[in-house]
Order: C-alpha cells, then sequence, then structure tokens
C-alpha cells in the first residue's frame, strides 16, 4: 500500500507528473530512432556486424547506444562522442589557465564550455563517422554480404550518423530543462536497461533447458547474487566520509552569524566509472593489435581472452592505479583547503593551511584504497560470472560500467522525485530517511 500512495502522491503533483511524462515521450522517441536504419543498409545483412559487437569495448558502445550500435541505425554513434568531449574538457580545465578561468566565471564560463564541449563533439563524429562506416562495409562483406561505400556516400552518412547524435544531445538538454534527472545520463541508462530483458530471457530459457538438472534452482542464485551485487554497488555509489567542519563565531549587534557545524562529504568512489572506462580503453588495444596483425605467442593469446586470468587480474590492477591518478586531479584538497580558509571555517583540532590539506589528503587517501579494490572486483565480475557459465549478454549486468551508471542514475532521479514530493509536504520514497543519491546531475561520469 505504501507504494501506491506514493505513486499517487507523484501522479497528484502537477509539475511532476508533467516531466515524467516528457521525460517518457523523449525516451520513446530515441527508442524509435534506434531502430531506423542508415539509408542503403539492408538491415538483413548486419549479423555480422552484431557478432562483432559482443565483446570488447565494441559491446560496451553498443551498450551505450541501446543497441543502435549492432543496427546501423542513424543513432549508431550514440551520446559517447558528446561524452568523450566532456571527458577531454574537463581535464582541459584542470591543466589549462584559461579553462580553469572559464570555471570560475559561473553560469557564464558554464555556457562557454558546453559550447567547446558540442564543437568538440562533432569534430569526434566526423573523424568516427567515417571510420563507423568502413568497418561496417569490412564486417558485411566478410560475411559474405555486399555494401556499396563510395566516397559520396560516407560523406552524406557521415553526416545522417553526426545529425543523429546531435539530436540524441538535443533530447539530453530538453530532459535536463524539462524532465527529470540528467538528461544524458537518463539516455544511457535507457540504452543499459533496453538490453536487458533480452539478457534475462536467455539466461532463463538456458537455465530452463538445461537437461543437466537444477536449472532453475541455480537461476534464482544468480538472481540473489545479482541483487547482493547491486546492493554492494549502491553502497560503493553511496559511500561518503563526512568530515566536519566548524564555522568561527561572529556577533552584530544582538545577531549571532556563523558557529555552525557542517560537514565535507568526502566520497569512496569520487572517480565514479571513469577508472573503468579508462581502462577498458587500454586493454582493448592488444585485442586489436591482435586482430589486425594476427599476433600469435603467449603476450597476444593471453591479452585477447577477456576472460582469462592474467587479463583481468592486469585490468584490476589498472582500475586500481586509475581510480587513485582520476580522483588526485578531480578532488583537491589545497582549493578545499582555501575555501574553508576563505569563508574563517576550520577542522576541529586541525591548524589552517598546510595541516589542513595533509589531514584532507591523508583521509582521501585511506578512504580511496578500499573502493578502488571494490571499484575493480565490480569490473572483473562480469567475466567471473561468464566463467561461471552465465550468459555473456546477462553477465554484464553484474558489474562494470553498466551497473554503476544503472545505480548512480537511478539513485539521482529517486532523489529528484523525492525533493518534488518533500517540497510539496509529502513523504518521500523511503520512511526511514531520505535517499542522499548524488552531490552532483552528472551521473554518467
Amino acid at each position: 500500500m505504501g507504494f501506491i500512495q506514493t505513486v499517487k502522491n507523484i501522479w497528484s503533483v502537477e509539475d511532476l507528473r508533467k516531466r515524467i511524462g516528457i521525460t517518457l515521450l523523449l525516451v520513446i522517441i530515441y527508442r524509435f530512432g534506434c531502430y531506423v536504419v542508415l539509408p542503403g543498409i539492408d538491415p538483413n545483412e548486419l549479423m555480422a556486424l552484431k557478432d562483432f559487437t559482443k565483446d570488447g569495448l565494441m559491446q560496451l558502445l553498443d551498450m551505450f547506444s541501446g543497441g543502435a550500435f549492432a543496427q546501423a541505425s542513424i543513432f549508431a554513434l550514440g551520446i559517447m562522442p558528446y561524452i568523450t568531449a566532456s571527458i577531454v574538457i574537463q581535464l582541459l580545465g584542470m591543466v589549462l589557465p584559461a579553462f580553469q578561468k572559464m570555471q570560475r566565471e559561473g553560469e557564464s564560463g558554464r555556457m562557454k564550455m558546453n559550447q567547446y564541449t558540442r564543437y568538440l563533439t562533432v569534430l569526434i563524429l566526423l573523424v568516427q563517422g567515417p571510420a563507423y562506416l568502413l568497418n561496417l562495409k569490412y564486417q558485411v562483406m566478410s560475411a559474405g554480404g555486399n555494401v556499396e561505400l563510395g566516397y559520396w556516400t560516407i560523406a552524406y552518412m557521415t553526416l545522417i550518423l553526426a545529425a543523429g547524435s546531435m539530436f540524441i544531445m538535443w533530447l539530453g538538454e530538453r530532459i535536463d530543462q524539462k524532465g527529470i534527472g540528467n538528461g544524458i545520463s537518463f539516455i544511457i541508462l535507457v540504452g543499459i536497461i533496453a538490453r536487458l530483458p533480452e539478457a534475462f530471457i536467455q539466461e532463463f530459457t538456458g537455465r530452463l533447458l538445461n537437461t543437466e538438472g537444477g536449472g532453475l534452482v541455480i537461476f534464482l542464485i544468480e538472481i540473489v547474487i545479482l541483487l547482493a551485487v547491486i546492493a554492494g554497488a549502491v553502497l560503493l555509489v553511496q559511500g561518503t566520509r563526512k568530515v566536519p567542519v566548524q564555522y568561527a563565531k561572529r556577533i552584530v549587534g544582538n545577531k549571532q552569524y556563523g558557529g555552525a557545524r557542517q560537514y565535507i562529504p568526502l566520497k569512496v568512489n569520487a572517480a565514479g566509472v571513469m577508472p573503468i572506462i579508462f581502462a577498458q580503453a587500454i586493454m582493448f588495444i592488444p585485442i586489436t593489435l591482435t586482430g589486425f596483425t594476427g599476433g600469435e605467442g603467449w603476450f597476444a593469446r593471453t591479452f585477447s581472452d577477456m576472460y582469462g586470468f592474467w587479463y583481468n587480474l592486469v585490468y584490476f590492477l589498472m582500475i586500481v592505479a586509475f581510480t587513485y591518478f582520476y580522483t588526485a586531479i578531480t578532488v583537491r584538497p589545497a582549493q578545499m583547503a582555501e575555501d574553508m580558509k576563505r569563508n574563517n571555517g576550520f577542522i576541529p583540532g586541525v591548524k589552517p593551511g598546510k595541516p589542513t590539506v595533509d589531514y584532507l589528503d591523508s583521509i582521501m587517501s585511506r578512504i580511496t584504497l578500499p573502493g578502488s579494490i571494490f571499484l575493480g572486483l565490480v569490473a572483473i565480475l562480469p567475466a567471473i560470472a561468464t566463467v561461471c557459465g552465465l550468459n555473456r549478454s546477462f553477465a554484464q549486468f553484474f558489474g562494470g560500467t553498466s551497473l554503476l551508471i544503472l545505480v548512480g542514475v537511478i539513485l539521482d532521479t529517486l532523489r529528484i522525485i523525492e525533493g518534488h514530493l518533500l517540497m510539496r509536504h509529502y513523504d518521500g520514497l523511503m520512511k526511514d530517511g531520505r535517499i542522499k543519491g548524488r552531490t552532483t546531475g552528472n551521473a554518467a561520469f
């Protein structure tokens, strides 16, 4: 009954009802576009491309595009070029003074950086478009099919692919403005969830047809383990270390200002999914080189097997290393200490200045270690699940980038809905406490 009452409360808030309706409408438009095949491409000849996207980085790209990548859709390039451009602009904001200045300019600076992100997205699309089309031609022809792609055909198809990705970006911005949650993250979420029913049915059918016995029991055990992994991912996303900050008292007349105690929430997983994305991109290099050179030997065989021990060990260690690296460049104790000093704040028992910087740095080092290890374990869980006999499509939901994005975006969306309910004096989504969610709206990263 509590769930039904919560749904009634959500539906009774007119603004929230409109936002959810607009979000669903835009998502439906996006999903329809994923099935619109590029002009001149025979959908019946795309089986080779689907086989090509079963593993590795291609599987990740296909997942983020909601299957459009493997279907040669007008949305085939998906939202990944925009994400790549956003990451590049963020990194430039950490190293270039001009971009750092724009970050400090507030809303005007943010608009300038968004504009630069769009320009860079277009450049990436103009490079990725021909590469995707040439790979499509190669995969179809290798399977005995035929695709006529001349220079002019590649040119106008590239424009179609670029327009499709920019349209997805526009849909994401409309969800930001008129819908619920972060639009780009929500579109990625929809692409991931779209693959879940098929993967679930394949795994269920496989276990049902298992003649060795215990098929359904094993399937139920898999579901329980999946729920446990999701709970662990929620803890990883939500985990924070609160550092108390005391602000100095100031008495003006008969009024007291300041003196309140607040907290700095230091996230256990401040790097998000970026370490996994970086590690995946690097680990995909040996597979690519082996495919081009037809290399043999221990190194080629070892690092071409995504489900092997040595591949996943190196993958795990790289994620741990990248977690420390990305946390170091995104979380800046020196900036935190400077902001506290400027606002007459201090950590109880710690002197302002360098001691505060060292204290915050030591806390981040301690909480990043278990966070990085757990993140590495989550990343290699799909490989472990596949080795244990799970269907590869279903195993992808046991960890990796897809699970973390899934959990992060859902928590962020629930937090926004709860905020609307509490603002209208309704009960939140949980009676025993509020959903913490994310402190930023960028759940994709």
